[in-house]
């Protein structure tokens, strides 16, 4: 498949990429950023760094809604959005499953793209950082490529197999779960099914 990304909407701030864990929501971004020369916000920055969800109990539920600080989230992009300078968002470095405060200069012109998997969640704090939204694409891919890639993801940092294979049945797969019902909210919906650009899970 060649790029089965619609056109970009013209002269918009800010464009979701919503989606389930492991649909490609980092990759398609990258490649948005590339072609167009975008900044990229990720909402995985927003995570709560591993000592806060150990103090509120949330550890072992890392990735649900309630272990981002969305109303950090919706106040940077009510900023980046009313195109203040010197704009400075955290990034999220798998390797460490860390987020990295202070590490991407968002520019005060130009459309920003901003992805993470609860842009469209109708819950009442998850609706401040949908309000900052010009528009937002849902992203879809087969469900049984989707885990195979994303327990190859967990294994690459640092699961083992079996570890992995939980964790995405018992966190990921609840949470893709919220996120797909929340599909009917969305401007436009983006199936990357057989898109070339989108890596294969690695073989064995």
């Amino acid at each position: 498949m060649d790029n089965p990304f619609p056109a970009l909407p013209p002269a918009i701030r800010l464009l979701g990429l919503a989606g389930a864990p492991g649909v490609g929501k980092s990759t398609v971004a990258a490649a948005l950023a590339a072609e167009h020369g975008l900044a990229v916000v990720p909402m995985d920055g927003f995570h709560y760094a591993d000592v806060e969800l150990a103090r509120r109990g949330l550890l072992d539920r890392k990735g649900a809604p309630e272990t981002f600080d969305a109303e950090g989230y919706a106040a940077l992009l009510r900023r980046v959005r009313g195109r203040e300078p010197s704009v400075v968002a955290p990034s999220f470095d798998r390797d460490l499953e860390q987020p990295l405060a202070g590490a991407i200069a968002v520019p005060a012109a130009g459309t920003v793209v901003t992805e993470g998997n609860y842009l469209l969640l109708d819950e009442p704090r998850w609706h401040a950082v949908r309000a900052q939204l010009d528009e937002v694409w849902h992203l879809h891919v087969d469900d049984d490529l989707r885990q195979e890639r994303l327990v190859a993801r967990h294994v690459r940092h640092g699961k083992t197999s079996e570890e992995a294979q939980a964790w995405v049945a018992r966190v990921d797969e609840p949470n893709a779960r919220l996120v797909d019902a929340a599909a009917r909210r969305a401007d436009r919906v983006v199936d990357l099914t057989g898109w070339a650009a989108y890596p294969a899970p690695p073989a064995g």
